[in-house]
């Protein structure tokens, strides 16, 4: 009886998977039908290849299905996008996908070069979704790749003192290193994308600056998440279970922070401040074409 009950639930879960796949493969080609009506209505762009949308929806769901297997993700977090659920999910990519909905309702589909004296509105709102990626990223690589790789204690941003290895807003030299090469890879990716689907930039403005502020976005994101880490998120040291926790109980020592904010409040605050941020230093820097 319990192999039975095992074959109908597998069952059950494999259906399930195609349903969700199919889905998702109407919802890509529907975004595809939506970019060609846009296009006609501005009249200056390509509609975008099928095979192009349903690579964006293909990719995203075999990471995320990984991410299940490997229990870096719970179900809502898999579907939405330690184990990441869908509010982690959504603090982490909500800045971005809002930002790349405002971009199509403003500029329609398809990729237009970084040009602050041609294309100003889009190259900021290009800008503001690069900062929000490169944040996520490079706070993403601080806290992974820091953590195991650092040998020496992490620091506390605000006094620099040394804390235990899990304290909010504890850093180190590995993890900040991590956090601007986690936001350059972002940067990179952009890079590629531009000079495979942009036709136009030999007439506009280079766009090898995007390298370096994602490698900016994903530094100063680490640091800026880090720094209200220390000051807002509470961060004490439970004697009893002899570990870092991040709520105050009866036997826990205060390390730093206060009971203000969560982790994925932080995480969102970091996010739309280097999202507006990051397109005013750009202007400022940014090769004029």
């Amino acid at each position: 009886m319990s192999y039975q009950q095992e074959d109908y639930k597998e069952s059950i879960k494999m259906m399930t998977n195609i349903v969700i796949l199919s889905l998702l493969i109407c919802i890509s080609l529907s975004f595809w039908i939506v970019s060609m009506t846009a296009s006609t209505y501005y009249g200056t762009l390509r509609p975008i290849s099928p095979w192009r949308w349903l690579f964006s929806v293909v990719v995203p769901l075999m990471i995320a299905s990984q991410g299940f297997k490997k229990k870096s993700l719970d179900h809502s977090g898999a579907l939405g996008g330690g184990q990441r659920n869908w509010v982690q999910v959504f603090c982490n990519g909500g800045v971005p996908t809002e930002l790349a909905l405002l971009y199509m309702i403003e500029n329609g589909p398809g990729e237009i070069p970084i040009d602050f004296s041609k294309q100003y509105t889009a190259s900021w709102m290009c800008l503001s979704l690069l900062g929000a990626l490169a944040c996520s990223a490079g706070d993403t690589w601080a806290s992974e790749i820091g953590s195991v790789w650092s040998k020496s204690e992490p620091r506390l941003i605000t006094t620099w003192e040394k804390v235990p290895v899990g304290t909010n807003g504890g850093v180190t030299l590995v993890g900040l290193i991590s956090s601007l090469i986690g936001g350059m890879l972002v940067g990179v990716a952009y890079f590629i994308t531009q000079l495979v689907f942009v036709s136009d930039l030999d007439i506009s403005a280079p766009q090898w600056p995007l390298v370096v502020f994602g490698a900016m976005a994903g530094l100063l994101g680490s640091i800026i998440d880090s720094y209200l880490g220390a000051t807002m998120q509470y961060t004490g040291f439970d004697k009893r279970i002899g570990m870092v926790v991040n709520y105050q109980t009866k036997d826990s020592k205060h390390i730093s922070g206060k009971p203000i904010l969560d982790n994925n409040a932080v995480n969102l605050f970091s996010s739309v401040v280097i999202a507006l941020l990051l397109p005013g230093v750009a202007w400022g820097f940014w090769p004029r074409g």
